[in-house]
């Protein structure tokens, strides 16, 4: 839509919020600009599209209709939720100041911010992922074994950096395959893995662990290459590499296994509240994140394979 002149009195009201916002809430000049952009946009709207000619003329349809339109025309959902801010506050900075007696946006809700998750893994490039660990294991390398164990641990359980990084060797129970994790809020949970994770484990602790650990070791599961409990930069290290040598993969860090395992469990069968207590979050509606992921992928699967999809 091109810029077109302001009807007189819509131009008055938008210089006098400009005025507001910078006397009253002391807004940066960058952040003032694009609150003015955000109100001059939906004023052009309204005169060009509605007709309106003063604030009183300006209904809840409007304010709809015009963040309708942006969002057909693609702009990002995070955008869509400070233009509805903005025209929100506007609307109640107008109501004060006596040029509206009602407010046409307190019904106008705001497009919900789109969750997003760094690239998540296919099933493939995870076993291809263990392959190459597994050949630079074999090795038989400390730092190899290590390297290979913490991969197969975050992927098998989901578990977060720091949740590695912190873990003791009395936190596994290798005859049942679970492992305690101190996460979030210093909230206990205890987490299976499966018998890959367990042969890396175990190597790790035969023969790489006793290689590295010093007197200053303590109980610390994973080791640096001095010794010292491993940090996590370190963890994040290897992990990252291990991804790069994929060559075809968008996911990048840790936080991929992560969000790779919760989505191969759903993808697999697997309970939502199982996985939200594998996981360790608080609140249900985190874990449902992994669940559009996975309605996704079962979208695109069928419109591949089904001859009438």
């Amino acid at each position: 839509m091109d810029s077109a002149p302001l009807p007189q009195l819509l131009d008055t009201a938008m210089a006098g919020f400009g005025r507001y916002l910078l006397a009253e809430r002391a807004r940066s000049p960058h952040t003032l600009r694009a609150y003015l952009a955000d109100i001059r946009s939906l004023l052009e709207f309204a005169a060009q599209q509605d007709g309106v000619q003063s604030l009183p003329d300006l209904e809840l349809g409007t304010l709809r209709r015009w963040l309708g339109a942006q969002s057909d025309a693609g702009m990002a959902r995070s955008t869509l939720a400070r233009r509805a801010a903005t025209a929100r506050s506007f609307m109640s900075w107008a109501v004060r100041e006596e040029l509206l007696e009602t407010d046409p946006a307190l019904r106008l809700k705001a497009p919900q911010r789109e969750k997003t998750l760094p690239g998540v893994l296919q099933q493939q490039q995870t076993t291809r992922m263990m392959e190459s660990l597994d050949v630079a294991a074999d090795e038989g390398a400390p730092m190899a074994l290590r390297d290979r164990a913490m991969a197969e641990i975050l992927y098998a359980t989901g578990m977060r950096v720091g949740e590695l990084a912190g873990m003791d060797v009395d936190d596994l129970d290798p005859d049942r395959r679970t492992l305690r994790v101190v996460g979030k809020g210093d909230k206990e949970r205890t987490i299976p893995y499966g018998v890959p994770a367990a042969h890396a484990l175990d190597d790790w602790l035969r023969r790489g662990r006793p290689l590295l650990s010093t007197g200053f070791s303590g109980p610390a599961l994973f080791l640096g290459a001095r010794g010292n409990r491993v940090d996590q930069r370190q963890v994040r290290t290897v992990v990252k590499n291990a991804l790069e040598a994929l060559g075809d993969t968008a996911a990048t860090g840790p936080h991929a296994l992560r969000h790779s395992a919760a989505t191969h469990l759903l993808d697999g069968g697997a309970d939502l509240r199982a996985v939200q207590e594998i996981l360790g979050h608080s609140s249900l509606s985190t874990t449902q994140i992994y669940t559009h992921v996975s309605v996704d992928r079962l979208r695109k699967s069928y419109q591949q394979a089904h001859p009438r999809a």
